[in-house]
């Protein structure tokens, strides 16, 4: 769900622009504002992904109040003057709608900033690099460098693309699952942990990684399958 504010001072574009969001399935209406002001309260309290903003505004116009922001959400422009479109998307605003808009108009400007929100949100959650005691010494796994991950007990091995060696390292496989969540790394057997955009082969109860193959268990073929959907998609 994207969570949004509508900001407007004439009290029937705020209701219109209410009762539309109301609905878009994947919008969560904040609150509805009549100035730029009563916004600022708002986000200062609350979480915000999208602003419908107004432009033309007393005290604060809608582009005042968007440079205001050091870190604005992705914003929506809903305005009756065309004329402030090119500075609007110098402000990487997502979409510009001019009044009166219709209903399908509108939920094209939100299924855009949906998309974006998204892959926003897809980055955000790519698993981070992290350090791994080898030796009673901290080294680095580059979550890149991944090839697929060994469980041996309380022990696992991390195959990389640039080491012929593995690291050995203390830890369970559930602890490293948690890591390196799906779909970037597929649980192939209670011993192996994959990463999906190494495989180059899927045998019938392999994976193959250049030369080397993983074995798939008859509970973890789905997750191969599911991957294999996904990169068709």
């Amino acid at each position: 769900m994207m969570r949004c504010i509508a900001i407007d001072d004439e009290l029937l574009v705020r209701e219109l622009l209410e009762d539309s969001i109301r609905q878009v399935p994947f919008l969560q209406l904040v609150k509805t504002c009549k100035n730029a002001m009563e916004a600022m309260e708002v986000m200062q309290q609350e979480q915000v992904d999208l602003i419908f903003l107004d432009i033309q505004m007393p005290k604060l116009t809608g582009l005042q109040f968007l440079r205001s922001l050091a870190q604005p959400p992705m914003v929506i422009l809903v305005t009756a003057y065309e004329q402030y479109a090119l500075e609007g998307f110098e402000l990487r605003v997502v979409d510009y709608l001019l009044k009166p808009f219709s209903f399908e108009r509108f939920l094209k400007a939100c299924n855009h900033a949906y998309e974006l929100f998204r892959l926003q949100h897809k980055a955000s959650e790519a698993p981070k690099d992290f350090f791994v005691y080898v030796e009673y010494v901290q080294v680095k796994i580059v979550v890149a460098d991944i090839e697929y991950i060994e469980g041996l007990k309380d022990y696992i091995k991390i195959y990389l693309s640039s080491s012929p060696k593995p690291v050995l390292t203390r830890m369970t496989m559930k602890a490293m699952e948690e890591k390196l969540p799906a779909p970037a790394f597929i649980r192939t057997h209670k011993s192996f942990l994959v990463a999906a955009k190494k495989i180059t082969a899927v045998k019938r109860d392999l994976v193959v990684i250049g030369d080397k193959e993983i074995p798939v268990s008859e509970f973890y073929k789905e997750n191969v399958t599911r991957m294999l959907n996904l990169s068709k998609d």
